[in-house]
């Protein structure tokens, strides 16, 4: 069927511009509500815990494990071993790496404010940024030594300790690749939470060609020795060279 033409504005009387606006309000109402619905941006416990039940199982269901936490960072589109993770565990005060309970879970997605896929997705920048701010930075590397080290051992493996070091300082300590070779060449194969702790702070005080370095300070062994380490592997480099 053909449409009725539309009446002109100059042809509706009182009456009609009564109607016309009721009509327009209600239509108005009715979408600010659909919308409201639809955008619920509301933190909701209940729900919260219902999306953390989807990552456990019947036999654990207080604890979220490895083959959750994968699924997890699948559907938040993470990998696992991406820093930001670290930082969401931080959040959490999460204990042990790769496990997160319910309490943890609770914990972090409560503070900021996330009990859906896309509101996790829509704070990773946020959790990203805390990185850059150094306050936040040293309190997450910290934290990371007691998350990643194995809890029946005081001191993390070598290995391990590398893997976190590459993850927090790989992109930002211009001397990071030299300290890796170091390890690698040297006789230690744990790393205390004390050298952990000066390696953040070296590697943001000391210059990269050594110059402020102070042999007399109260830096650990292993820096005066990763110290000694480097100058004699760039005296062999102008020997060669």
């Amino acid at each position: 069927m053909p449409r009725s033409k539309r009446r002109l504005a100059t042809e509706m009387g009182p009456d009609d511009d009564d109607r016309h606006f009721s009509k327009r309000l209600r239509n108005t109402t009715a979408s600010g509500r659909r919308f409201s619905k639809s955008e619920d941006t509301s933190f909701n416990q209940k729900r919260c815990m219902s999306w953390f039940r989807e990552y456990t199982s019947p036999e654990d269901p207080e604890v979220l494990g490895p083959e959750g936490m994968e699924k997890f960072c699948e559907d938040i589109g993470v990998e696992p071993e991406n820093v930001v993770m670290l930082v969401l565990a931080w959040k959490m005060n999460a204990r042990q790496m790769g496990f997160f309970t319910h309490q943890e879970w609770l914990r972090g997605l409560t503070d900021i404010q996330c009990d859906t896929v896309l509101k996790i997705q829509n704070k990773l920048d946020f959790l990203r940024s805390m990185l850059n701010d150094q306050t936040s930075f040293k309190s997450i590397y910290r934290y990371a030594y007691d998350f990643a080290r194995d809890k029946d051992q005081r001191s993390m493996d070598l290995e391990t300790a590398k893997a976190m070091l590459q993850l927090l300082l790989g992109k930002h300590w211009n001397l990071f690749n030299q300290f890796s070779s170091f390890l690698d060449h040297s006789k230690y194969k744990v790393i205390n939470k004390d050298q952990w702790c000066n390696i953040l702070e070296f590697s943001r005080t000391i210059n990269m060609d050594l110059s402020n370095y102070d042999v007399d300070g109260a830096w650990p062994v292993m820096l005066d020795e990763f110290v000694e380490w480097l100058k004699m592997a760039k005296c062999n480099d102008h020997i060669r060279s």
